[in-house]
């Protein structure tokens, strides 16, 4: 009787890495770890790292969460996240992973909208007590029977999964490994509000594959990922990027940068995947003599718009790879050319690497729809996640489509047949990696009463930034943060005023 062949799954990656080199170094924590969680640094080989995820995979299993159970996961940049996510993987759970500027009515709305049965998250990032907001945002959400976490002080009625992997438990449970399973879930925000977006382990293995195959990642590289992995973009920046090299995980929890310089050249990283607008400002600043082990660099566009505007790559002897980052619904890589550092034209078509080649592997497809706009069909785009509504009359059979509309305006160069992404989505905004409505803005502003404006201003770095103003801004912050409002607009109505 033949066996049946399946695709890969992340776990499955994990474990071709854990057979060839058990003992070789395979994920290293940020350098100031102690200072954002009050944690101790980490450096585990691959043997490790895979009892770590065994045994958080057997807590998970032994508290009772059934197969294809939704677990969401809310973690800064360290060892701990990509221990998380392979072990719930393991135990055959669905993650949603769950932005760090996420506060209680965003993790209640999310943990309601994917009728998730756990939470897992750390004491303590940066100051801000994690636990509490995961154990009050649990309170409200009542699918959540399980809440666990990493760190000291833990909440009573918080599960600790630093124990959990102390006590090394062997419990497992028959997981097929397939690919085509749902692995992720993750949030976008459209025009129409926010969107859950569920993956299969292949489509996230197809975003890592179009940004390490056009950027050449070599097997075995040692990555240093300075770019926040909580949506689908990070996990494939990090996390996926890691498994399809085999090599060396570097994490830092964005940004601090002589932190990254510091780690970077502790573990002589050839690989640097960050934001492209710090990748771009570390050029600047001569990043080929302060890195003399960096090879190769990917920068992530949140804001693709802003490619076709940006500085020239100068270090000749470093490859820069920008990658376009189209909310959760997809990304495509282009690597600038070493004679003119300029970014690479986008063609509409087939897009893979090397993209001259005659038999290059295909990534994915760009498209231009008939109302201007780009969109993007392949492994990686789920498209049943943003399927048009069905028509109103029953008897009309809804139109067949294989793409995702990403709602960016683009156009095509008629001389080059290039395409130039001229704005983002109407309607949505974006700062940093936090997308939201504009009719939010206004929203909140209503009730913050008479007088109170707040607004979304055009930034050349993150896409927006917030301002806010109030007759006293003071209450303002308060107010927000009593109706568990991300730090972004709370602190939009910070003083500006200069003191004495």
């Amino acid at each position: 009787m033949s066996q049946q062949i399946t695709s890969p799954t992340l776990d499955t990656l994990f474990k071709r890495s854990l057979v060839r080199h058990p003992e070789a170094l395979a994920l290293v924590d940020p350098l100031n770890k102690q200072r954002i969680t009050g944690q101790t640094r980490k450096r585990l080989t691959y043997a490790q790292a895979d009892r770590a995820i065994s045994a958080i995979a057997a807590h998970f299993i032994e508290s009772g969460l059934p197969a294809n159970t939704v677990i969401a996961v809310q973690l800064p940049a360290t060892v701990e996240f990509a221990l998380t996510v392979l072990a719930a993987h393991r135990a055959g759970l669905v993650v949603v992973p769950l932005p760090l500027l996420w506060r209680q009515a965003e993790l209640t709305a999310a943990l309601n909208r994917t009728a998730a049965r756990s939470i897992v998250t750390c004491s303590k990032i940066d100051g801000v007590s994690y636990a509490d907001l995961a154990m009050n945002a649990a309170a409200e959400a009542f699918s959540i029977r399980h809440v666990c976490g990493f760190g000291s002080g833990l909440p009573e009625g918080m599960a600790s999964l630093d124990e959990a992997i102390l006590e090394d438990s062997q419990t497992s449970r028959h997981v097929i490994q397939d690919g085509r399973k749902a692995a992720l879930i993750s949030f976008d925000v459209t025009n129409e509000g926010p969107r859950p977006v569920p993956r299969a382990h292949y489509s996230l293995i197809a975003g890592g594959l179009a940004m390490s195959l056009e950027s050449d990642l070599a097997q075995g590289a040692t990555i240093m990922s300075a770019f926040a992995p909580m949506s689908f973009a990070g996990l494939c920046a990090s996390l996926v990027a890691w498994l399809l090299t085999g090599g060396t995980l570097v994490l830092h929890h964005p940004f601090d940068e002589e932190v990254l310089e510091t780690q970077f050249n502790d573990h002589a990283c050839d690989t640097l995947i960050a934001p492209a607008q710090l990748a771009l400002r570390l050029d600047e600043r001569g990043l080929a003599e302060r890195l003399p082990s960096l090879r190769n660099v990917i920068g992530l566009w949140r804001a693709p718009e802003q490619v076709t505007s940006s500085a020239n790559w100068t270090s000749r002897q470093v490859s820069l790879t920008d990658v376009y980052v189209f909310g959760e619904a997809g990304l495509f890589g282009a690597r600038r050319s070493a004679e003119d550092g300029l970014p690479a034209p986008i063609k509409i078509g087939p897009h893979g690497t090397p993209r001259e080649a005659p038999g290059a592997s295909v990534a994915g497809e760009i498209l231009l729809t008939p109302k201007g706009t780009l969109a993007l069909r392949g492994p990686m785009v789920p498209v049943a996640a943003y399927a048009p509504p069905p028509p109103s009359e029953i008897m009309i059979a809804a139109p067949a489509r294989d793409f995702v509309d990403t709602e960016y305006a683009a156009r095509i160069d008629r001389a080059t047949g290039a395409v130039s992404i001229t704005a983002p989505p109407t309607g949505v905004m974006t700062v940093g990696g936090y997308r939201f409505l504009a009719q939010e803005l206004q929203e909140w502003s209503r009730r913050l009463g008479q007088g109170a404006l707040l607004t979304a201003l055009p930034d050349r770095l993150s896409g927006h930034k917030l301002a806010g103003r109030a007759q006293d801004n003071a209450r303002a912050r308060d107010a927000l943060t009593e109706l568990g409002l991300n730090p972004l607009m709370v602190e939009a109505f910070r003083d500006r005023t200069p003191s004495a």
